[in-house]
């Protein structure tokens, strides 16, 4: 795995409402993410500093099997307010011995799940599986936005077979769009999309990439990582007319939360990076540039969790709700 990156690609999609109200996705990988991350002070007083921020939160590396790091974190998102976050969590995924989760925290006042399962890539002992960490795939419905339905397909790659596994993707997407009569899907994660990992002759071998009903909005020449190399790893990938419609043009932008919060290089190296786009509902349909023509709008700010000090032990809550995977 790559040193001190900044792990991850954050999705920020603001559904504005006539009373302001807004719908915000976050997508990242926070390396590996388990009870020693949660039981750094430092650490999770950012992690849940930038959680705090969104409606859905897809977090990719969980290994937290027995769920106590998760559970910690509800606890705390959750401390003032039960029913802040509620969560539904993947299986342990992986072809050998190292098993990681994909983690979905949402707020059930903004969104609910309708649906959820895990894309099936084949059989893991035969050797003939196509993802060493296959999506695990949900169904939001958000009320209060333009685009009421939509599903979003997470993707942590495996470096060295980062073209292969985002090809595959296409069939994913596919899978999905039959399964649930669905046109609406975003495609989020770490591709680890770039640099040595995707050679540029290959591009043309992953459909994902040729196909025109795609939009790829964090382009090739944006930098995902937190040393002096300049990739672009983490990728935000979105079909469907009404969903590509919505999206605030030139909106796709990193949040520079080491600046923002005053963060060291050395805490930078085990966080997050942080893309952010607007998802704004009352769009001008138009293709053009990096996305639609319409009334570029600000993503609206979520108000932040206030953090203490964390050194309180795991409790678990009763009312911390888990969406069972289907």
């Amino acid at each position: 795995m790559r040193g001190a990156r900044l792990m991850g690609a954050l999705l920020a999609l603001a559904g504005l409402l006539q009373v302001a109200l807004s719908l915000k996705i976050a997508a990242f990988n926070i390396r590996t993410f388990g009870e020693t991350k949660m039981s750094n002070a430092t650490l999770s007083h950012y992690i849940v500093q930038i959680l705090s921020r969104y409606d859905i939160a897809v977090i990719q590396e969980v290994r937290d099997s027995h769920l106590t790091a998760v559970g910690k974190l509800l606890d705390i998102l959750n401390q003032d307010d039960p029913n802040t976050y509620q969560f539904v969590v993947s299986k342990s995924l992986g072809r050998n011995s190292y098993k990681e989760q994909y983690l979905f925290l949402f707020r059930p006042n903004q969104v609910s799940v309708l649906d959820s399962y895990q894309y099936d890539d084949g059989c893991e002992p035969c050797g003939n599986d196509t993802f060493s960490r296959e999506p695990a795939i949900v169904l939001f419905h958000s009320p209060l936005t333009a685009v009421q339905a939509f599903a979003i397909i997470p993707l942590h790659a495996a470096p060295l077979d980062a073209v292969a596994e985002m090809d595959s993707l296409y069939d994913v997407y596919l899978d999905v769009r039959q399964k649930w009569d669905l046109e609406d899907i975003m495609l989020m994660g770490d591709f680890n999309a770039g640099c040595s990992y995707v050679a540029p002759s290959q591009w043309a071998s992953i459909r994902l990439r040729m196909n025109p009903a795609f939009q790829w909005l964090i382009p090739d020449t944006a930098d995902t990582t937190a040393t002096a190399t300049h990739c672009a790893y983490d990728r935000i990938v979105v079909a469907g007319t009404l969903l590509q419609h919505a999206i605030v043009p030139d909106s796709a932008t990193p949040f520079d939360f080491q600046a923002a919060y005053g963060l060291s290089s050395e805490l930078v190296g085990v966080l997050p990076y942080v893309l952010q786009l607007c998802w704004g509902q009352h769009m001008v349909p138009g293709r053009g540039g990096g996305g639609v023509s319409g009334h570029k709008v600000p993503c609206a700010e979520r108000a932040v969790h206030p953090c203490p000090h964390y050194g309180f032990p795991h409790r678990p809550r009763p009312s911390v709700t888990i969406t069972r995977w289907r």
